[in-house]
Order: structure tokens, then C-alpha cells, then sequence
């Protein structure tokens, strides 16, 4: 009787087949690899980061799942979000591109700006000055005010400002529909978000389109030598980014 050989042409396909469902199951309820492209959350992110979003925390809709099949419609076991999560969503104009902004306005909220500080149902959001903040991650050098906002239910973050009026500064007053929320980028003056209701903007973000909350960074890279120069890529990594939290 022949023995049954190991590592055959079956059992390879298996194996990759096994692991292409555990990767696919991994990333549909746990945990799902991101890369941050723009400067719309700096500082909180800087272009080059990697983090991973967790897919439970706002529970599960068609936007969960690679490619978003058309299986069903709102969410299973699903959350409205916390005022200040940091959030990946389906861009709503083609409920396909990825965006990721700050969550500041919940459902029946009432949002605006005034001469550069933002609002909540009528109350100034309070933020306190942290000294400048020197950009030069996208192109020419520039310097900001940094300052550190607290949302109404105590939460803390940064913001960068380089102006008070004029483009997004003052805006109408917003309410915020319901099954839906209000995100803006940390980098006030560099961010198409909720503030902008064109097709060119974000509006408001329906709760089925949230993919999942940024959890944390897990690598992080600035980019700027050409890939050629293998020898600069150890000191392009922000090692002192790795494994940091997002807040």
C-alpha cells in the first residue's frame, strides 16, 4: 500500500487557500491594515504612517467586507461612534474611497465654525495654545499653531491652525442628520471634510459607510529618499512612531 506523501500539489493549494480565508476573515471582523496618503490629520498622522483599524468597534456593514458586496444594508451589531474616535469611512460621493478623519459631530449634533474654533450645539469648543509646529512633510517648510482641543465629553486631541478666517474658518451652523455623523481633519486648514457639502467634500458620513476605528500605528515611514537609496532606509523609518497609539 502506497503512503500518502505530504506537500503535494492538493495540500499546497489547500494550505494557501486556508490562509487566503483566515487573511480575508481577519480583516472582515478584527483588524484591517490602512496607509495614511494625505496631511489632512496632521499631527495626529503624518503621510508614510501604517495603522490598523479595528473592524468591531462601530459593528459590521457591506463596507466591512473587501469590496464591499452588496449583501445587505446598515450594520449588525452596530455603534454609533465616540465624539473624537479617529475613523476610517467610505468616502459618501462614490461610497468607495477610503478617507479617514476625526469624528466630532454625532447625530442630531449642531456644528459650525466661527473665526476658526469650531462649535457643538451652540457652546465654544475649548482649546489651549501648544506652541508652533513646524510642517515640512509636504513640500515647502511651513509653521502652524498648534494647539489641543477638548471635545464636550472630555477628550483631548491636537489641531494645527495657520489661519482664523476666511476658506473653512466660518461656516453655516450644520445639523447633523440622523444615522449619520460629522468628521473633520485635524489639520483644520488643509481638509476637505463635513465642513464642505459639494460633490468635491465629504458632507455628512452615513453610519453604514464607517469601516472602523484607528487603533494604532504599527509602522511609519517619511519617504523622502528615492527607493534606490537602500542605504537611507533605515533612517527614513520614525521608529519612535511605531506601536503608537492613536488618541
Amino acid at each position: 500500500m502506497a503512503n500518502h506523501k505530504p506537500g503535494g500539489l492538493i495540500d499546497n493549494v489547500k494550505t494557501i487557500l486556508y490562509a487566503g480565508l483566515i487573511a480575508v476573515g481577519i480583516r472582515t471582523v478584527a483588524f484591517e491594515p490602512f496607509n495614511i496618503p494625505s496631511g489632512s490629520m496632521i499631527p495626529t498622522l503624518l503621510i508614510g504612517d501604517y495603522l490598523f483599524v479595528s473592524k468591531y468597534s462601530y459593528g459590521y456593514s457591506r463596507y466591512s467586507i473587501p469590496f464591499a458586496p452588496n449583501l445587505f444594508s446598515g450594520r449588525i451589531f452596530g455603534g454609533v461612534p465616540s465624539r473624537g474616535d479617529v475613523a476610517v469611512f467610505k468616502w459618501p460621493r462614490d461610497n468607495q474611497t477610503d478617507y479617514i478623519k476625526r469624528i466630532v459631530g454625532l447625530p442630531g449634533d449642531r456644528i459650525q465654525m466661527k473665526s476658526g474654533q469650531l462649535y457643538i450645539n451652540g457652546t465654544l469648543v475649548p482649546r489651549r495654545e501648544a506652541g508652533n509646529y513646524i510642517d515640512d512633510e509636504q513640500g515647502p517648510r511651513t509653521v502652524a499653531r498648534l494647539y489641543v482641543e477638548t471635545l464636550p465629553n472630555g477628550r483631548q486631541h491636537d489641531i494645527l491652525k495657520m489661519y482664523e478666517e476666511g476658506g473653512l474658518n466660518t461656516t453655516p451652523e450644520f445639523k447633523v442628520p440622523d444615522g449619520h455623523v460629522f468628521a473633520m481633519g485635524d489639520n483644520r486648514d488643509n481638509s476637505s471634510d463635513s465642513r464642505v457639502m459639494d460633490s468635491s467634500g465629504v458632507g455628512f458620513v452615513p453610519v453604514e459607510n464607517l469601516v472602523g476605528r484607528a487603533e494604532f500605528i504599527f509602522f511609519s515611514i517619511d519617504g523622502r529618499a528615492p527607493w534606490w537609496q537602500v542605504w537611507e532606509w533605515p533612517f527614513e523609518i520614525r521608529w519612535n512612531r511605531l506601536l503608537h497609539g492613536i488618541t
